[in-house]
């Protein structure tokens, strides 16, 4: 269970990373407003989790799926460059992330 509230919370991670740029600067306001709807919801399920696990798998993994996440989104989404090498690399952070969660233990 703890290992899905990281999951989650990483990707309302990527939720308040797109907003965060859609909300140029805090100067759009709906935006703003889900940014810090993502971003509470993220660090809030991410505080839950580390209740069981440890900090440095979890915490890659939060970071991992959030960096992914946005790299993704902002590929097939807001026109972001797409490259093999920058497929190649998110597919390294997804190998990662799955490694880390494997080894990661519950408390």
């Amino acid at each position: 269970m703890a290992w899905l509230l990281v999951v989650v919370a990483g990707l309302l991670e990527t939720g308040f990373a797109v907003c965060l740029k859609l909300s140029h600067g805090f100067t759009r306001f709906w935006p703003t407003i889900a940014f810090a709807c993502f971003a509470l919801g993220s660090f809030g399920l991410l505080t839950l989790a580390l209740r069981k696990l440890d900090v440095g798998p979890a915490y890659a993994v939060w970071t991992g799926i959030g960096a992914a996440g946005t790299a993704i989104y902002g590929m097939v989404f807001l026109g972001d460059l797409v490259s093999t090498l920058k497929i190649v690399s998110i597919t390294f952070v997804i190998v990662g992330v799955i490694g880390l969660q494997l080894s990661g233990s519950a408390h």
